[in-house]
């Protein structure tokens, strides 16, 4: 039976705090720079590669606000700022900026319509691109927006993300997958893969990791073998994988075509009870592998 899932206002507030980086990040082209040459002086401007092989720019919480993976291939640069230097850049350069994170489709940049009130200073970080107008998200911006607003915005996002509805939670399933399914994560990171050798292994800690598919298939390995079946029991393992064997997605069979399930790494991503009819079309464009418990 079907049951709507909200996330808690603990969970929001953690959205809300984690959600926004307190540096703010632009991604310009090679052509962009000589617009912005006389006022770079107060940044890090960093090229692409290096961004990307950085350490610091590599974690998981900057990847999942700014979506680097929807980024267009032409940016060559990355400009670090901190959260007042976009509000002391000239007009018309702060107008040009907004309109190339726009193009670059650079994450944090919503439609003014997900705002449940629009202050004055909104439109201070307003693009317009033909009949839509869109509010690019900056650190300073975000401080100043009310909690209501944040909220507002924050749930509206999310849904986005993944459907607010799942499958009730079975009595029978174990306290400590019980605890998390049709739950939000408070931190991004944890993964599909992490949900489901958290769910294989019992150890809690894993649930919140950001698993890669060589790490699942090593600890897969070790407790579950591949089996050549399409009926499923409890504790089978079932994954997606592409012609060339990469995982794309797993997920733990709780029972009764029920399985405790990830979508994404983003905190908007909950874990929650799926039934099979609705997980397998979801990824269908791949072959499914069952695995079971040896």
């Amino acid at each position: 039976m079907k049951m709507n899932i909200q996330p808690s206002e603990t969970q929001l507030e953690k959205w809300i705090k984690k959600y926004v980086p307190e540096k703010d990040l632009f991604f310009i082209q090679d052509e962009d720079l000589p617009l912005f040459e006389e006022v770079i002086g107060q940044v890090l401007l960093i090229p692409k590669d290096e961004f990307f092989n950085h350490a610091s720019y590599r974690q998981i919480q900057l990847a999942n606000s700014y979506e680097y993976w929807n980024l267009s291939k032409e940016a060559n640069f990355v400009i670090v700022a901190s959260e007042n230097w976009i509000k002391e850049l000239p007009p018309s350069k702060k107008e040009r900026l907004l309109q190339i994170q726009l193009k670059m489709n650079r994450g944090l940049i919503f439609p003014l319509s997900y705002f449940s009130e629009v202050p004055l200073f909104l439109k201070e970080n307003a693009v317009n691109e033909k009949e839509d107008e869109w509010i690019v998200l900056t650190a300073d911006l975000w401080k100043r927006l009310s909690v209501t607003i944040k909220e507002h915005l924050m749930r509206k996002y999310a849904q986005q993300w993944d459907r607010w509805t799942s499958e009730e939670t079975p009595e029978y399933l174990p306290l400590i997958i019980k605890k998390y399914a049709n739950t939000f994560p408070t931190e991004g990171g944890s993964n599909c893969l992490a949900a489901t050798l958290f769910a294989v292994s019992g150890q809690e800690w894993i649930i919140h990791e950001w698993v890669h598919p060589q790490t699942f298939k090593e600890k897969l390995s070790r407790t579950h073998q591949l089996v050549e079946t399409t009926d499923l029991i409890e504790g089978d393992v079932a994954a997606w994988e592409s012609a060339d064997g990469q995982i794309q997605h797993a997920s733990y069979h709780i029972g009764n075509q029920l399985f405790f399930n990830k979508n994404g790494q983003t905190f908007f991503n909950p874990w929650k009870v799926i039934h099979f009819r609705e997980l397998q079309p979801e990824w269908s464009q791949y072959a499914i592998s069952i695995y079971r418990q040896k």
